[in-house]
């Protein structure tokens, strides 16, 4: 598929400010000023972060009401009960402060709701349940900001509820007895980006700080540092800006994590083979996470839970391989859904917008093909998983960079029983005798509202280099960049006219690659283009993520292909030369 590529507009004049500044490569010094970083202590602290640059955890606005309130329930031996999602996220979160309020001595009741039986979110049963446990205090965790007739039900049997959460807030808020949102109007905290985890930990930040004031801890304070393997876990799964507050979480969360006190965390390393001084942001989102996700997906996250707080190595090593287990079968669906709706796709013609149901989905597996779906055509996507005995289908949406899907859904409301979200994902409800003109609306909207150019993809460009500009200097300062992820992606190089000496297909469907540009001789692989074999000839350009590996001992430059073009196919790139 033919793409657009983009490149960075140079800055020498910062370039050369921030390279003298902080003691960096102009390359180097053009990657910050492409993420804003263009002041000198603002780019310092982003390639040094530090547990100092946490912000007060009392300008998040609730934060002193939730505090009294639990160290309230703690002095008066009432009844705790923490309530949380089912994803990573939620299930990290509710994991750092089961654990942590364990640490204070109290025993906390867990609720982590089934995806498919109760959905997301406080439910009125599950209030009526933990009221009956004997809860007086209900701590939401990745959830509860969207709940007002739940919250109100709580309210009725007396018990009061603290919500914790980072989704986008209502127009009216629940009547909670205290909502943590940096989102929600009033807050002065200033970073909107954090995760639940990062709310969560905010919490036990301030009631950490609270019942030291009080001279709670006779021996020694807790020290949060060992929880911020749970925090990193649930950071990157969420894929929320790796900045500021979160950068530090991750950047930090890692080092922790690497070598965890937690028995399931290893255990899970284990399973996946993540090997000592391999573990990044990656390994989290595509060997950790989906392992933990899969518990929720398919059948209760309360595994998950368990995996992260278990103290039992036996155990852990059962939960990790049960996890693993479920998440192959996760796989298996899922490819068995991809493979029917790419047959389903054939016969849809060039509509600008996919839109498809089938009866034989699992709604907890829709939305990773959906996904897959929405980057393979470059096209909004929609998947609903009818359930034949209700009449309503569930539905994930996943959209594309530049396009809003809500606004697709909104076309369609009439027909939808529910639907939320953001701009690149949501989620709907749909009875069955709705889905075909639901279909053919949000199909129509966007063949009404997208051109063909519209669904070119772009390839951003960090800069224009050449082969021999890339060396272990280089690599160590992109390493210095890291955690990658979302508004802080991994900087990707582009290099115009190499020759392509030799390709060979390596693996499930990837290209080794031998280029050669100026006299310089660089080994690439590109994973999932072994469909551009053979290759071979003067005048490509070529799209790449630099690395160092050291496989069998000995560390080589290596590139990682994003895409590969032939000269000359990129108006954009025409005048540009290296470090243009």
């Amino acid at each position: 598929m033919k793409k657009r590529w983009k490149v960075s507009p140079a800055d020498k004049k910062l370039q050369g400010f921030l390279s003298r500044e902080l003691n960096i490569l102009p390359l180097t010094a053009q990657f910050l000023i492409n993420r804003g970083l263009v002041e000198r202590d603002r780019a310092f602290s982003f390639l040094t972060p530090t547990l100092n640059d946490l912000r007060d955890a009392y300008l998040m606005k609730g934060m002193r009401g939730a505090v009294e309130r639990i160290v309230r329930a703690i002095g008066e031996g009432e009844k705790i009960a923490l309530y949380g999602d089912y994803d990573v996220d939620g299930t990290a979160a509710t994991a750092l402060l089961y654990l942590f309020l364990k640490e204070l001595g109290v025993d906390p009741i867990v609720h982590i709701p089934e995806r498919l039986k109760e959905g997301y979110g406080l439910n009125i049963e599950a209030v009526k349940r933990l009221g009956t446990a004997g809860a007086n205090v209900i701590v939401t965790v990745d959830c509860g900001v969207s709940n007002h007739e739940e919250v109100t039900f709580a309210n009725s049997l007396g018990i009061d509820i603290v919500i914790t959460d980072h989704h986008e807030v209502p127009s009216e808020l629940p009547p909670a007895h205290s909502v943590l949102n940096p989102k929600q109007p009033g807050c002065g905290f200033p970073f909107k980006g954090l995760a639940g985890v990062g709310v969560a930990f905010y919490l036990v930040m301030a009631l950490r700080a609270r019942l030291r004031e009080m001279g709670w801890f006779n021996d020694s304070t807790p020290n949060l540092k060992r929880y911020l393997d749970l925090v990193c876990i649930g950071t990157v799964a969420d894929m929320v800006p790796l900045i500021e507050e979160n950068r530090v979480f991750v950047s930090h969360g890692l080092k922790v994590l690497e070598g965890s006190e937690r028995p399931g965390l290893r255990a899970l390393k284990e399973v996946v083979s993540v090997r000592p001084g391999r573990l990044t942001t990656d390994a989290i989102a595509f060997q950790l996470a989906p392992r933990i996700n899969a518990a929720g997906r398919l059948e209760s996250a309360l595994t998950a839970f368990r995996l992260f707080t278990t103290d039992d190595e036996k155990e852990a090593v059962e939960l990790a391989r049960r996890l693993d287990e479920e998440n192959s079968s996760r796989q298996r669906l899922e490819a068995k859904i991809l493979k029917e709706a790419l047959a389903m796709i054939e016969s849809t013609g060039e509509a600008r917008g996919i839109a498809l149901s089938s009866e034989r989905w699992h709604p907890g597996v829709i939305g990773i093909v959906a996904s897959k779906l929405a980057d393979r055509f470059t096209r909004p996507t929609v998947l609903v998983a009818m359930d034949e005995s209700s009449g309503v289908g569930r539905g994930s949406v996943r959209g594309i960079k530049g396009i809003d899907v809500l606004e697709g859904l909104e076309s369609a409301k009439g027909l939808l029983e529910r639907y939320g979200g953001h701009r690149a994902a949501a989620g709907l409800t749909v009875r069955k005798d709705n889905v075909g003109g639901f279909v053919d609306a949000f199909v129509g909207f966007f063949n009404s509202t997208l051109t063909d150019e519209d669904l070119v993809p772009e390839v951003e460009l960090d800069s224009i280099v050449t082969l021999d500009e890339i060396d272990a200097r280089v690599i160590s300062e992109i390493e210095r960049l890291s955690p990658f992820g979302s508004s802080n992606r991994q900087p990707l190089l582009g290099a115009k006219d190499t020759h392509v000496l030799t390709t060979e297909v390596v693996g499930r469907g990837h290209l080794r690659l031998m280029l050669s540009q100026n006299g310089c001789r660089r080994r690439a692989i590109g994973f999932g283009l072994a469909g551009l074999h053979p290759v071979r000839g003067k005048g490509f350009d070529i799209a790449f993520f630099p690395y160092m590996d050291d496989w069998g001992g000995t560390r080589n430059i290596q590139l990682k292909i994003k895409d590969l073009q032939p000269s000359g196919q990129n108006s954009e790139l025409a005048g540009s030369g290296p470090m243009d």
